[in-house]
């Protein structure tokens, strides 16, 4: 018996569509099918795309980097990181991959792994010393669990004081 060419196929969004999928191999067929039921139907998909212009794209953007900002202000006041240094437009970003970079590194090192809150605590040490915002923007995309390696690597440019207090 030949595989069907034609799946009906649930959407996410609740829509039912029957689906020609006769243009794929047949041993790729239900694998297709099963991904198209993980997604919106293509009339709900285009209405969700009609209503995003570019200003709402923008905006939403603005809206997400100021709770970041807020949420990295917050936690570089408690745990009492040095401001960064640089120029005026990566502040903030710095400031953001900071604490990010950071919290992952807890999770991942301290919640998740092996270290102590002793240990811990000489890796912030070590990350207050780390005052340049390129520096921290430099290792956004790092593997948390890298960070202490990438701390013992930074030179002495990327810090502008060895008092961090």
């Amino acid at each position: 018996m030949p595989v069907k060419t034609t799946w009906a196929v649930t959407h996410a969004c609740s829509h039912d569509a029957d689906h020609d999928l006769s243009s794929r191999p047949a041993d790729q067929r239900a694998g297709y099918a099963r991904w198209l039921a993980g997604r919106d139907c293509t009339n709900c998909w285009r209405a969700q795309r009609e209503g995003n212009s570019a200003a709402d794209r923008a905006a939403w953007l603005e809206k997400k980097r100021a709770e970041e900002q807020q949420a990295a202000s917050w936690w570089a006041a408690k745990f009492r990181m040095p401001p960064l240094d640089g120029p005026e437009r990566a502040l903030a970003w710095g400031e953001r991959s900071r604490h990010q970079l950071m919290t992952n590194a807890y999770r991942a090192l301290v919640a998740e792994g092996e270290l102590g809150e002793s240990g811990w605590q000489e890796i912030e040490d070590q990350a207050r010393t780390v005052d340049r915002a390129g520096w921290w923007i430099d290792q956004r995309e790092a593997a948390p669990g890298d960070l202490p390696e990438l701390l013992a690597a930074a030179t002495d440019a990327d810090r502008s004081t060895e008092n961090p207090y």
